[in-house]
Order: C-alpha cells, then sequence, then structure tokens
C-alpha cells in the first residue's frame, strides 16, 4: 500500500512523503496564493519562504509550486490526473523508487501521480537524471518477448522507460517504471523529447546521470 505526496509544510513534509517511504497522506487544505489568479480546491500551493527553505536543505533542486492533494491512500494501479487551470510550461517527472510514486510537472506545478512498478534486484532501476529519448506509443519489448510496452517514454540507450503496465502487488519491471496505462497515455500526450526525468531511490543516494 503506496500513498501520494504529503506535504503541509514544504520543508518538513515534503522531505518525509519524498524520502522516508511508506507513509499515510491526511486531507490538506488549498493554501490559495494571490498572484496566481486562479485557485484549485484539489492542491496545494506553497509560498516562496517554503520553497527556498525546501531547496537549502535539498529536498528540491527545483521549484515546485503547488502539489495535488491525493486525500486517500493509492493504492497499486490507482493514479490522480488534474492539469486543470495549470498554465503551460515546461515539463519534467519525479519518480521516487522508495515510495514507488511518479509525480509529473509542468510550469513548476504537479499535475499527476501514480504508484509505479520498478525494477526487481537483479535488473534494479537506477537513478539518476534522464532526458526522455524517444516517444513510441505502441511499442513492444524485443528483449522479452513481444511483451507490450504502451505509451513508451525511452530514457537510456540500454532500454530503460517509463510504459503503461498492469500496475499490481507483487509485480516488477526489468528495469523500466510500470504506470497504469490511463496515467501513460495523459503523461505521453503530456511529455516531449527531452524533458527531464529525475530518479531517485532516497535523498543523497549516488546518481547515474544520462
Amino acid at each position: 500500500m503506496v500513498v501520494a505526496l504529503a506535504l503541509a509544510g514544504l520543508a518538513t513534509a515534503a522531505a518525509a512523503a519524498w524520502s522516508s517511504g511508506i507513509i499515510e497522506r491526511p486531507p490538506v487544505q488549498a493554501q490559495a496564493k494571490e498572484n496566481y489568479g486562479w485557485s484549485d480546491k484539489n492542491r496545494t500551493y506553497l509560498s516562496d519562504a517554503q520553497i527556498l527553505q525546501a531547496r537549502a536543505q535539498g529536498v528540491l533542486d527545483r521549484d515546485v509550486r503547488s502539489i495535488l492533494n491525493v486525500p486517500k491512500q493509492m493504492r497499486y494501479g490507482d493514479f490522480v490526473w488534474n492539469d486543470r487551470n495549470v498554465p503551460q510550461g515546461p515539463v519534467w517527472i519525479r519518480v521516487d523508487l522508495k515510495s514507488q510514486l511518479i509525480s509529473v510537472f509542468r510550469a513548476g506545478h504537479e499535475i499527476g501521480t501514480a504508484v509505479i512498478l520498478y525494477g526487481a534486484e537483479d535488473k534494479e532501476t537506477p537513478n539518476g537524471t534522464f532526458p526522455i529519448l524517444a516517444k513510441i506509443r505502441d511499442h513492444k519489448s524485443i528483449t522479452y518477448d513481444n511483451a507490450p510496452m504502451p505509451y513508451t517514454l525511452r530514457l537510456t540507450g540500454d532500454g530503460v522507460s517509463i510504459h503503461g503496465s498492469d500496475v499490481q502487488w507483487g509485480r516488477a519491471t526489468h528495469g523500466c517504471i510500470g504506470v497504469p496505462i490511463e496515467f501513460a497515455q495523459k503523461l505521453f500526450d503530456q511529455a516531449s523529447k527531452g524533458d527531464q526525468v529525475v530518479i531517485i531511490h532516497e535523498w543523497g543516494s549516488k546518481q547515474r546521470n544520462s
């Protein structure tokens, strides 16, 4: 059983939610900010002070202006997607292997999160920052008996990708990041070649840069 990002005050709660693993997230109330000109009760807005403190503590390496409120525990196969009123802008993706979550950000706002599958011990998913190298809508694995890998976002030359999967408890991948198929389609339509994907196991872990 895994849950979505927990963030009441970014500097402390984000550190707990994004690096300590499986925790329960209670509902949170949106903190509307006047300078955005719009409000969404389904997200929490972060102050400039919270962002600066999080960056200083190493919790974040880039600005995150808001995150989605996910008021219940997420289970395998669950996802949330809400880009309503979020402006166009750069897209980046964060994958936390320890908490088994993916988060998609656009213009600094989280627009999607899902429970993931990742690589087993003999085929581990690498840590690091990777650009999306290719997008393949109807991909099948050459290595693994033509296994379907819909909505593939390829991250490495040796085939590590984000792709649609039947996300169930007890399953793993051969190093890829498996996400629910409907979520994979939304992510595929949102992401572009060159967008960055940050994969972490825990803060401070050694990362591989592609």
